[in-house]
This record gives structure tokens, sequence and C-alpha cells, in this order.
């Protein structure tokens, strides 16, 4: 399954974030996602309706590589694993959830903001992280010195990432792909107008492939 997911970012390099208090929302957010030529999607927990719009898209998209972001804690982790997330993605470094991920053998990409951090993660057995929050921790600049030193590390920064600094961060050997929530904007989600979603998402499939 890592192995797999991992293949997935590598083709893709970008991970949209997935934002919903509704399931059927969330469906057509994915869906218009998915049309724009991005299958790995994160559904991010900061709603009261998450786990639901989680379990709704994985049922909806079963051949899409869909994960669960904003996981703090080991119960967080288990619960996204029940609702049939396939990837797990963490703001910060969390012990309990990267051994629950490790022992379902599936793929969990915490953040990190620091080289301790890294290390820390790296001594988890860990080889793709997230860098977060990319812009204000130093952006490209920062994941070319830590590449320097971390050689077998994979980086996915998110956080301040847009279409304008996308290639910046691409350019990176590096970096495997990069997550961000400019392609879901909440006033195109609130007008129901998705068709926005998926101009973005193939403007941004267009932009990796540079």
């Amino acid at each position: 399954m890592t192995d797999m997911i991992t293949k997935a970012l590598v083709q893709t390099r970008v991970v949209p974030l997935v934002q919903a208090n509704d399931p059927d929302v969330a469906v057509k957010i994915a869906a218009a996602l998915i049309e724009g030529g991005l299958t790995v999607l994160e559904v991010v927990l900061r709603t009261q309706e998450a786990l639901e719009c989680l379990e709704a898209i994985v049922e909806k998209f079963p051949d899409a590589h869909v994960g669960a972001g904003t996981v703090l804690s080991g119960d967080h982790a288990n619960e996204v694993i029940a609702r049939g997330a396939k990837f797990i993605v963490s703001p910060g470094l969390d012990e309990a959830s990267v051994k629950i991920a490790q022992n379902h053998n599936l793929p969990i990409f915490p953040g990190i903001a620091t080289p301790s951090e890294l290390q820390k993660a790296w001594n988890l057995s860990l080889r793709t992280v997230k860098l977060f929050p990319a812009s204000i921790v130093g952006g490209p600049k920062m994941l070319k010195a830590m590449a320097s030193v971390f050689r077998d590390v994979q980086f996915m920064p998110t956080g301040g990432v847009s279409a304008v600094n996308l290639l910046d961060y691409l350019e990176i050997p590096a970096v495997a792909a990069c997550g961000g929530s400019w392609l879901t904007p909440q006033n195109a989600i609130d007008k129901g107008d998705f068709a926005v979603i998926t101009k973005l998402a193939r403007e941004a499939v267009a932009i990796a492939k540079k």
C-alpha cells in the first residue's frame, strides 16, 4: 500500500485538500478534482462531518487514492482507517499515529518543520514527510537544505503553496508532491460552482507536467 500511494504521489505531484461539512458536497468536490486529473485526495478532519465525508468519497470513488488529513492522535488514526482512508497526513509528528499506520501497512506523512523533527521521523523509518507550514518555515530554500542532509527523504510541502509558486517547489528533486487548499476555494464551493475546481485542478496538472 505504501509503495502504491508514494508512486501515485510522484505521478500526480499535487494533493488537493477536501473540506466539507456535507458528504454530498464532499463527493461533488472530489468528482470535480478527479475530472480535472487529480486522483490523490486528502480529506481534512476540520469539520463535524469530516469522517462521513471521507467515507462517502471512499465509497463513491474506490479507484481514487483517498486519504485523511489533520489527523492529530492515535484515536483519529484508528477512526480514519476504519472509514477507509488509504493514507494519513498529520500537521505534526505524532508517534502514536505513526505506529498505528505502520501496523496497518498504511502510508503516513507527518508534518515536520525542523531538522530535529525530520531526524526523529527518519528514525521512525519514515521516508516521506510533509513540510508544514511550508511557506512560513523556509519554503524551497528550507527544503533544499534539508534534502542535502536527508538524501533518502521525499517531501510533500503544504501551507502557502499555490499555482503561483507550485513549480518552485516541484522543481526540487526531493519534492514528491505538494498539498494545497487553493484547488478547492470555499467561495466556489458555497456557490456550487464545481467547474472552478475542475479548472484549477487542470491548471495544477499542467504546471506539474512542466
